[in-house]
């Protein structure tokens, strides 16, 4: 009864092991899977484009979100806007940060 119950449990944790690991690796591609959805859309290029412009140039964070007609489409242009206004805005803090110090 006891070599029972022990290969049963063994069977429980290794199917158990099994179902974790295949659903964790499923999640993760479709997490890739999204993030190059939304970067091959033209709303969110464009809204990266111009949010980097934005930083570059110093103007406020202020999407226009009326380029885009859709409400999906605006809802990725604003996500690009923001994305690319912020990596901008945190590549020059570090260029910033590491540039050596004249005296």
């Amino acid at each position: 009864m006891n070599k029972l119950f022990t290969f049963a449990l063994a069977i429980v944790v290794c199917l158990g092991t099994i179902a974790l690991l295949a659903n964790g690796g499923r999640s993760a591609r479709q997490g890739r899977t999204q993030t190059a959805q939304m970067e091959a859309d033209g709303a969110f290029r464009d809204g990266l484009y111009v949010g980097r412009l934005a930083a570059e140039s110093g103007r406020p964070l202020r999407p226009a979100i009326a380029r885009w007609s859709g409400e999906q489409d605006r809802v990725l242009f604003v996500a690009g806007y923001t994305r690319g206004y912020n990596d901008s805005l945190a590549k020059a803090t570090v260029l910033v940060a590491n540039r050596p110090e004249r005296n």
